[in-house]
């Protein structure tokens, strides 16, 4: 990707200008967080790939991987959510497959079913974020190192790739945790696995999460 383009990626501060342009856009600035939005010197970088509704980070910068980000065959890959945070504190800049620099705007819109985060969980998940937890997808395998794989391949390259790799699992799932995945209150479901803050956190071996997050499903209009 040419200087220009990651450059064009500061320019995203428009959208705090332009926030009442758009009627769409109430909801996304309505609680004034992006007010807060920080600019740092060393920034990591991303593409966003449509087929795993994922970014893969291409540039790491920063201590911040040590507790975000899946790896997937020496790769590192975020979802929205992860994404999103990243960007708001200034310490990401994602572009498109075709090397393209993504809006703020644009990015707020990849939150949906596709990415398996909408606006109300991206809300949770950044809280949790600011109090400082280390916070990753309900069952999902920070690394592969160590894990059974129930059907396919760890290979990110076709069009199933998403469901192979989120088909993975940890080892010893708590039968407590397994409990509660297999009842359905008021269509409550897991949405992350919760961390207390720890320096010696290693994906490749996160111990049981200090709590995991459920949350009710709710349905916006199509």
């Amino acid at each position: 990707m040419d200087a220009e383009d990651w450059e064009s990626c500061l320019d995203n501060e428009i959208y705090l200008q332009d926030r009442n342009e758009d009627d769409g856009e109430e909801n996304y600035y309505s609680f004034g967080f992006l007010s807060k939005l920080q600019f740092r010197k060393d920034i990591s970088k991303a593409r966003w790939i449509n087929d795993l509704a994922m970014a893969e980070v291409v540039e790491k910068k920063g201590k911040m991987w040590v507790t975000m980000g899946m790896v997937r065959s020496g790769k590192t890959y975020c979802f929205i959510e992860e994404t999103l945070f990243l960007i708001e504190i200034g310490a990401l800049h994602l572009s498109d497959e075709n090397g393209i620099c993504l809006s703020l705007k644009e990015v707020y819109e990849k939150l949906s079913d596709e990415s398996g985060c909408y606006w109300e969980l991206f809300e949770v998940y950044r809280h949790l974020k600011s109090l400082g937890y280390i916070v990753g997808r309900h069952g999902i395998a920070w690394s592969v190192k160590g894990l059974k794989i129930k059907t396919g391949t760890c290979s990110l390259q076709g069009g199933e790739e998403r469901n192979e790799l989120l088909e993975m699992e940890p080892k010893g799932t708590s039968s407590i945790i397994d409990l509660f995945d297999n009842m359905q209150i008021n269509e409550v479901s897991p949405a992350f696995d919760v961390y207390l803050p720890n320096s010696r956190f290693r994906k490749s071996s996160p111990g049981d999460p200090s709590f995991s997050l459920y949350l009710r499903a709710i349905h916006h209009p199509k």
